[in-house]
């Protein structure tokens, strides 16, 4: 469901020259501002996660996390039960705050149950799919709702 907003394109002038060109966008609706404005919000609730690209889509969003614990000296696999300090309690969390704005506010929205999340392993990958996400509301206009990612396996 496009819960977020629509892909628009609009019309800019070139800085360099005079050149008009249209550049595709969200326009967001209201929850589409709330999961804006809350995914800035989420390092204030986890101090160890930095923001990178990030877009938010009709009916989806991509972003790129960085889970910064200089400090953390003894990594090891998360276990079954109860999550926290890491990426699926992040995720939880942020799911979590746009769901209850909407439910306290009367707005239809739901989130699929899972997310898909990859680490990213090395710089070229890391440029690649920060294109990707910037680009994808111009990808949008041209295959419409397909969320093929051709640069990941």
């Amino acid at each position: 469901m496009p819960y977020f907003g629509e892909i628009i394109t609009e019309e800019h002038s070139g800085i360099i020259n005079s050149e008009t060109q249209n550049i595709a966008s969200l326009r967001r609706t209201f929850i589409g501002d709330v999961a804006y404005a809350n995914w800035l919000e989420i390092p204030k609730h986890f101090p160890f996660v930095e923001l990178d690209e990030f877009i938010v889509m009709p009916n989806h969003i991509h972003g790129i996390i960085f889970i910064n614990k200089p400090d953390k000296v003894d990594w090891k696999p998360n276990k079954f039960g109860v999550q926290s300090q890491n990426l699926a309690a992040v995720i939880r969390g942020y799911k979590v705050s746009v769901k209850a704005y909407s439910t306290i506010n009367n707005i239809e929205f739901s989130w699929q149950p899972r997310y898909h999340d990859r680490v990213i392993r090395n710089e070229k990958e890391y440029l690649n799919i920060r294109e990707y996400i910037f680009n994808n509301p111009e990808q949008w206009l041209l295959k419409g709702d397909i969320d093929d990612n051709p640069i990941l396996p």
